[in-house]
């Protein structure tokens, strides 16, 4: 592995210690999947450009005068300013791809060559690295328009299929596809990383928004893909599955998802009506889909007798998935109830910052959170020094 000699002490390693990732990304997907990656103990540089990652400035809301944006997806890096167009110190950045394992940027496909950090150039002289690009439409015939999640959720069909059947159409209240591309590009790392164990060659991998999009639509994907259906927005509704929608009780809607035949039974017998789900109309799921119509207020009648919150209780004690619409506390409040502990902190003293624990749980190497998301350059001094001390070319 790189330059393991020259890193700081870590503690317990995680299981992707000894990995060093030099992080060319920005905004949102790449910074997630090196977020990812630090907390299962790779060590992420970040670069940057002179006035930062643009994040740092998306604010309100903030902690400190810092973006809450920034500090949720680069926890557990350093960082280093470099300004590319300066020879020192895209030298400077050229060294750290030679020494990484891994590289990650998400610039305009081509953009790097001009500095000599384009795959093939840093391939030359690192022969062992993974590299990874993130676009929004691929490095072909949509090589030249801009990327952004918004843009992908109205392209790919999404924002067709969100929001109520005679009203608008409407964003997701996150950037999913973002979250997404970032997803699949540690997977396509960590394949990539199995290669190279394999054979000792690295490769180049890309990822691109659309297409983690198209993949991410899976169902109403697969209903055009497979069945030349194109699918319409419906609201709240499953086209395929029902009750698996918010339904009224006698305080506010609860989420529903009986998904099979027998979750359905178990939801008629809680709410005493057992000869529901042996009525010819909705005793299979295709039935129930079919007359949803006629099956909805009769739940609905039963559901007005009590509250979300007895009903939920009640439902999830014999196995029918339910839940209730919270607020993003009442998310972080249900995760609690239910020893998630979702609320980790990063940094000591002064430094420390509360922040979303990392989902994946690992029974021998457990995500380590050490380092708070970094000031703009706060690491550039040492890893200067690092990157313009000689070191042994084994790269080829």
């Amino acid at each position: 592995m790189a330059d393991v000699a020259a890193r700081d002490e870590r503690g317990p390693g995680g299981p992707l210690s000894g990995l060093l990732v030099a992080d060319f990304s920005r905004v949102l997907a790449g910074p997630y999947a090196t977020m990812l990656m630090a907390d299962l103990g790779a060590e992420v540089i970040k670069v940057e450009g002179p006035q930062g990652d643009e994040t740092r400035t998306w604010m309100p809301p903030v902690r400190d005068q810092v973006s809450t944006y920034y500090l949720g997806v680069n926890r557990g890096k350093r960082s280093i300013a470099l300004d590319l167009r300066d020879p020192a110190d895209a030298e400077v950045a050229r060294e750290l791809a030679r020494r990484a394992d891994v590289l990650i940027e998400n610039f305009k496909p081509g953009g790097l060559a001009k500095y000599g950090l384009d795959y093939d150039s840093v391939r030359a002289r690192n022969r062992r690295i993974v590299y990874a690009s993130i676009s929004g439409f691929g490095s072909g015939a949509g090589a030249h328009v801009p990327g952004y999640d918004l843009m992908v959720q109205a392209i790919s069909g999404l924002m067709s299929l969100t929001g109520d059947p005679d009203g608008p159409p409407y964003r997701a209240g996150i950037s999913v596809f973002d979250v997404m591309a970032g997803n699949h590009a540690v997977i396509g790392i960590l394949a990539a990383l199995r290669h190279r164990d394999a054979t000792g060659q690295g490769q180049h991998v890309e990822v691109n928004l659309l297409s983690s999009a198209l993949t991410g639509l899976v169902n109403h994907s697969s209903a055009y893909a497979a069945g030349g259906v194109v699918p319409y927005r419906m609201g709240n509704a499953h086209p395929s599955v029902f009750p698996y929608e918010p339904l009224p009780t006698a305080d506010r809607d609860l989420i529903i998802a009986a998904a099979n035949d027998g979750q359905f039974r178990k939801l008629c017998g809680v709410l005493g009506i057992p000869e529901i789900a042996e009525d010819p109309r909705f005793a299979r799921n295709k039935d129930r889909t079919a007359n949803r119509e006629e099956l909805r207020p009769i739940l609905v009648e039963r559901l007005a007798t009590r509250g979300a919150t007895e009903w939920f209780d009640a439902l999830v004690a014999v196995g029918v998935p339910c839940g209730p619409i919270n607020t993003i506390d009442g998310g972080f409040a249900m995760a609690e109830r239910f020893g998630l502990d979702p609320i980790v902190q990063v940094g000591q003293g002064d430094r420390a910052i509360p922040t979303t624990r990392h989902p994946i749980r690992f029974s021998e190497t457990p995500a380590h959170y050490e380092l708070p998301p970094p000031d703009l350059d706060e690491h550039g001094v040492e890893l200067r020094k690092r990157l313009t001390t000689p070191q042994e070319d084994d790269r080829g």
